[in-house]
Parts: C-alpha cells; structure tokens; sequence
C-alpha cells in the first residue's frame, strides 16, 4: 500500500500548510483522487490559493495559476499557433491549461468565450486550437476559486461548468485558535516550513496508481439507491417523501445523474483515504452538500424565503431514511 502511504505523507504535508481548514484538506485529496475538479468559494484570506499551491508542490506536479481577468482571451489558456516567418512554417505554444494541476484563480471574472475554452478541457480532457484537438495530460485537474461577495466585473458560471465540478468548496472562517496558530506561526516563520519527516516524495505516477484503488472501493447497493433517491429528490422533492411537501417549488432546476457519480466516487476516495475499502453512509452525509450545492438553481420563492442550497439538502438527506 506504498500510495495509501504516500497520500497520507500528502496530508501531514497539506496540513503544515493550511492552517484551520482541515475539511479543504481532504476536498483536495478527494479531487485528486479522483480526477475530479474542484471549485472553492470563500472570501479572501482564506488559504485558497495557498493551498492549491501545496497541493501540487506535494505531488510533484507540473502547477500554473492563471489569473482569470475580463479582458483574458482563450488563447491565454489553450496557447496558439505561431507563424516563424523565416521557415514560413506555423509550431504550436501550449498555453498554461496543458499543466497538470491548474489554478484558475476568480474563475468567474472571465467572459464566456474563455470559460467555453475551459468548458472543454474540463469536459474532454483536451482542447482544440485551429481545428486540431489535443490532449491533456492525464492528471489534469481545475481548482477553481472565487469571491461570494464581489459581483463588480464578474460573470455567472454556467450552470454546464458547475456541472464539470465534483465539488463546490464553501470556506467559512476558521476557529479562535486556528488563527491564533496561523498568527503565531507566522510571525515565528514555522508556517509551511519545510520538515524532512513531513516531505512527501509522491510522484505523479502514483497518484495515478491510487486512483485506481479508489475506484475499486466498495459501495453498496442499497446505499447507490438512496444516492439515487436523494438526487432524485432534488427535482421534485414533494414526490419523495410526504414530510417534504414544503420544499414543493423551491428548486427550479435539480442535480444530474452526474450528480450522483460525482457522489459516490468522492465517497470512494473519502473511504480509501479513512482506511477503508467500502463507503459508510457517513462518507456521502459528509459529502453530500459539497457534491450537490452547485448543482441546484433555487426558485424565486426560496431566495425570497431565505432558503439555502444547504438546507434543501439537509432535509432531503434526513427525510430519505437511510438504507
């Protein structure tokens, strides 16, 4: 079990890193475990960036954060073709997306053209300039990040992207004396610092090698039919159950059958990662608003009853006995 090994050098080495955020820790080890994308949304200060950056330190992988402006075209992420006027000859420039981990920061302040020029290599694994497609490399993986509060220069993300991404990563602040540790860790130069008991020497190649283990994880099929039930549930919750006739007209649009993949392979991973090689209904409660909050559009009357994306799936995942 050398990679079950290596990944949990991977979260000691994670850990040193980010400081009060223990479950964006294990969301990011789930992503790469599965090959899944990740968006986190949280305001800024909140170990965003920092720990993506840690994240594709510890794997040893090719990283590029790209800085998600209005005026970015897609070329700036997918690369172009240039002419050498002396060969009269045309060579390609890979652009950032044919990196392995890629950190699209304030993923929503670009246009539509780039974020269809994403759309595509998220979907795909590969992207296609002047009409020749080409491939990603395989561990490919978007962490997408965003700002809940700043809407000046942004664009919405369509709903087909947020679709693309398993798991959507809200950051709240951390605890008192989570912040007293980043403050007193800070200032003594000890956060992140570099430890040889902590160095991880995880290599791509296992990475790979552990995500297939993770897809061998068990999950049973009474508890695929209640991920099933719930994310049917999402549509037309007064169907359900009796009990969850208020959420009637709450949800204008519900999860995807994609939804409940992206569910159980993050319980998957969420279970390889706790030692196990069979998912507990605690894997999906942990995950479920994670794996379904992005992938809900709200009526007009639940925004104007102060409704969540939360709530709705709390009460689905509690009114739905569980197998």
């Amino acid at each position: 079990m050398t990679e079950r090994t290596s990944i949990q050098t991977l979260r000691t080495h994670l850990a040193r890193h980010i400081v009060g955020q223990r479950d964006l820790v294990d969301r990011l080890l789930i992503a790469l475990l599965t090959g899944g994308h990740l968006l986190v949304e949280g305001l800024p200060g909140l170990a965003k960036t920092t720990a993506v950056k840690a994240l594709a330190d510890g794997v040893h992988a090719r990283f590029k954060r790209v800085q998600f402006t209005p005026d970015l075209l897609p070329a700036d992420l997918l690369g172009n073709e240039m002419y050498h006027p002396e060969t009269r000859t045309f060579s390609f420039a890979p652009g950032p997306l044919f990196n392995e981990i890629i950190l699209a920061d304030e993923i929503n302040r670009a246009p539509a053209k780039v974020q269809s020029a994403l759309l595509e290599a998220m979907a795909e694994r590969q992207v296609t300039v002047a009409g020749e497609s080409r491939k990603l490399p395989a561990l490919f993986l978007v962490m997408a990040t965003q700002n809940p509060l700043e809407q000046s220069g942004t664009y919405p993300l369509p709903e087909a992207q947020l679709d693309r991404f398993m798991l959507h990563v809200s950051l709240t602040y951390p605890e008192r004396q989570d912040e007293y540790d980043i403050l007193s860790r800070t200032l003594a130069g000890t956060l992140g610092e570099a430890n040889d008991e902590d160095s991880t020497g995880l290599t791509v190649d296992e990475v790979l090698d552990a995500r297939s283990e993770v897809r061998r994880v068990h999950c049973d099929l009474a508890l695929q039919h209640w991920v099933v039930d719930v994310v049917a549930a999402t549509r037309a919750p007064e169907k359900a159950a009796p009990s969850l006739e208020s959420l009637a007209g709450l949800v204008l649009v519900g999860a995807s059958p994609r939804g409940a993949l992206a569910w159980v392979q993050s319980a998957q991973a969420l279970a390889w990662l706790n030692n196990r090689d069979f998912i507990v209904p605690d894997d999906l409660l942990t995950l479920a608003g994670d794996v379904l909050r992005h992938r809900l559009i709200l009526s007009p009357k639940a925004l104007v009853s102060g409704i969540s994306r939360d709530q709705i799936i709390g009460r689905l995942c509690a009114e739905i006995a569980l197998p």
